[in-house]
């Protein structure tokens, strides 16, 4: 059989393969994930109840649904997901990551798959989730929409996919890469690509295209202020989040 091909950026998994050890550390480069994270489960966990009718106050409201984080990283999603019952394969493709997240879990007494593998390869050997969760990863593959026509393939018929990523515009590129990278130094200099950045209407467009009906799109809005994280229905110019669903 050949081997399936691949939309991974060496270049980009270079960049997070030389962070790996930080990942579970809220003050390491990964703080923007940790601070984002609540946010994220919030409406991750709201969007699956809501798809699959399971009530959020049960102990395990997720169990029976298999569940793909692609781009785990450090497990920083997939063990919340773990802990709320789903049945959980995290995926990444920067090697590194895998013993960083396998440790954790173990260490967490969580049991999830941890693969260093990528979304075509486990598309084409025909593994199938009921949610795959995409979460800040479309901004660094090579080819978006092979990559997300893999994610549609790794769906189960009337799956849901959960996919974040940053706007393309003035106020994301000061925000994101001025301000989190070479103000803040949350991230390394060179993590982003302005150019790789998507917009809303270029993301669901992306997400037609490859299979997807596009259920909800919101934004991640941080507030300076207060220093949290929000989800707004309007405000989508920097990080935001859409929901879209296999047809059945």
């Amino acid at each position: 059989m050949q081997a399936a091909e691949t939309t991974v950026d060496p270049s980009e998994v270079a960049k997070f393969e030389a962070m790996a050890a930080e990942w579970w550390d809220p003050a390491g480069k990964f703080k923007p994930l940790h601070m984002l994270n609540p946010c994220r489960l919030d409406y991750i966990t709201r969007q699956i109840a809501a798809e699959f009718d399971r009530d959020l106050s049960l102990e395990a409201p997720f169990k029976g649904l298999r569940l793909l984080d692609i781009g785990c990283g450090g497990g920083l999603l997939s063990e919340p997901m773990a802990r709320l019952g789903a049945e959980v394969v995290g995926a990444d493709a920067a090697e590194r990551n895998i013993p960083v997240a396998r440790i954790h879990a173990e260490q967490s007494g969580l049991t999830i798959d941890y693969r260093h593998t990528t979304a075509e390869a486990l598309a084409a050997a025909g593994e199938r989730f009921d949610v795959v969760l995409n979460m800040e990863v479309v901004e660094h593959v090579a080819d978006p929409l092979a990559y997300l026509t893999a994610c549609r393939e790794l769906l189960k018929p009337g799956g849901l996919h959960l996919c974040s990523t940053i706007n393309r515009n003035p106020k994301a590129f000061v925000m994101t890469i001025l301000g989190a990278e070479y103000v803040m130094r949350w991230l390394p200099k060179g993590t982003h690509e302005y150019q790789k950045f998507i917009t809303p209407d270029e993301l669901c467009g992306l997400l037609e295209q490859a299979g997807l009906k596009v259920l909800d799109r919101s934004g991640f809005v941080f507030n300076p202020l207060t220093w949290d994280w929000s989800i707004s229905s309007r405000d989508l110019s920097v990080n935001y989040v859409t929901a879209a669903r296999k047809p059945a």
